[in-house]
């Protein structure tokens, strides 16, 4: 199940209207402290706990957890920086029976909760602040950030200041982008999202498993989708596109190519005519391996049927909005987008927004923290994949899988998502020595 992202603006918007509907603001709080409590002992046993609480609200879920907590068993101190200075926040202070330590002054404790700033944060925290949070943080057993760590950005992930690296993130309502954006993201230990209570419906989501169609009793081949693949100079890229097409269910694929592709199963045709006018295509593949060779990118442009363009066709593209009328699935990662958009301003969320917008195709902007744009404002976060998909040849490998995807009859932006969550669960199944063709052979494995 996709999980609901929202900038703190967004969340901010949600809160009100849950509070406008009738839900308290310190029932808000109460409910979020006590999450963050349960969350914690179903990770952890009891064991002293140090629960660092700020001036805000993400203080007071802080002394609300420690309630909680200390209910279970847990021996917990708490440290601060400041009183309370929001309503709910001094509510849930008043209902905390315990001492309250100078935050400079607290000693380590197995378990460390971190509730001393939240997703309002703007900039960095002052040195020793910082300091004496990360020192916390890095001698703990456990590290637990609640919403957030302190010292990130909330919406483009950005650290405002040096962090730790946390265990566990517990956040409430929705996902913020930080999550799921790099460099915040590796900082961030296990995510878990709590419910609250709030709306959270949103354009902005974590890619979950896709629905991939049902295949037909009656179908035949051509029902399952066939993709055609332009090769080019490299014959090897395309050769590991087609190979991940047809793993990811394409029921024909079929290769154009001027000279024979070792390597490739018998099941795969390989043609020397680009049929991209037959009817059956579902989708046309162009760019792995395809070297300078802009003609090949022409010639599938003038095919009224979709398309998905990688690697080196992305950079023959010239003019982004050359690609406005035609049903387009870019995959660019991330010097790939600069020389097609610009240097662009904004998060990373933004700038593939803009250029979906601007190219009004699917983007799928490739990297650590890929994402996939739709021009109608849809934005999907990938979860995370592992380290090892950096490798020659796994993007080719994901053009495939999308491009089977896309023939299968699902649309663009749903077919970008379904690949690049089947990508990443490929990437976790092969194992940390993948090459790119053990990428291509796991994707049976993974797919729903």
């Amino acid at each position: 199940m996709a999980r609901p992202i929202l900038t703190a603006a967004r969340m901010r918007d949600a809160e009100a209207q849950a509070i406008g509907t009738g839900t308290p603001e310190a029932g808000l709080m109460e409910r979020a402290g006590r999450a963050l409590a349960e969350a914690v002992r179903l990770y952890i046993g009891p064991r002293p706990t140090l629960i660092l609480c700020g001036p805000g609200n993400n203080g007071g879920d802080g002394y609300v957890a420690a309630r909680h907590l200390k209910a279970e068993g847990y021996p917990v101190r708490v440290a601060a920086i400041g009183e309370p200075t929001q309503d709910a926040a001094k509510w849930a202070r008043a209902g905390w029976d315990g001492a309250v330590e100078e935050f400079m002054a607290a000693v380590p404790a197995p378990i460390v909760i971190d509730c001393l700033f939240g997703t309002k944060l703007s900039r960095g925290l002052q040195t020793d602040v910082a300091e004496r949070l990360q020192s916390l943080v890095e001698q703990a057993l456990v590290a637990v950030a609640c919403d957030l760590p302190s010292g990130v950005s909330s919406d483009d992930g950005a650290l405002l200041s040096p962090i730790g690296n946390y265990d566990l993130t517990v956040t409430f309502g929705a996902l913020k982008p930080l999550h799921r954006l790099m460099p915040a993201m590796k900082r961030m230990g296990r995510v878990v999202l709590a419910d609250i209570g709030i709306e959270a419906n949103a354009d902005w989501f974590e890619i979950g498993e896709p629905c991939v169609p049902a295949l037909d009793p009656q179908g035949h081949k051509y029902d399952r989708g066939l993709v055609h693949c332009l090769a080019g100079k490299m014959p090897g890229a395309i050769a590991l596109a087609a190979k991940a097409a047809a793993r990811a269910g394409a029921g024909y694929v079929r290769v154009s190519t001027s000279r024979a592709i070792d390597g490739l199963p018998a099941a795969i045709v390989q043609t020397d005519t680009a049929v991209i006018n037959d009817p059956r295509v579902g989708c046309i593949l162009v760019g792995p391996g395809l070297g300078d060779v802009p003609q090949v990118l022409t010639l599938a442009l003038t095919a009224p049927r979709p398309i998905v363009i990688d690697a080196d066709a992305i950079g023959l593209v010239g003019d982004p909005e050359r690609l406005k009328g035609h049903d387009v699935i870019l995959t660019p990662h991330e010097g790939e987008f600069i020389k097609l958009f610009g240097e662009m301003q904004g998060s990373k969320p933004e700038r593939a927004l803009a250029a979906a917008e601007r190219s009004r195709s699917v983007i799928v902007y490739k990297g650590p923290d890929t994402l996939v744009a739709s021009p109608d404002g849809h934005l999907g976060f990938a979860p995370p994949a592992p380290a090892w998909l950096a490798s020659a040849g796994t993007g080719d490998v994901l053009a495939g899988i999308i491009a089977a995807m896309r023939a299968r009859g699902m649309d663009a932006f749903e077919a970008a998502c379904a690949g690049v969550w089947i990508h990443g669960r490929a990437a976790e199944f092969a194992g940390s020595h993948l090459i790119a063709d053990d990428l291509a052979a796991a994707i049976e494995h993974v797919l729903p």
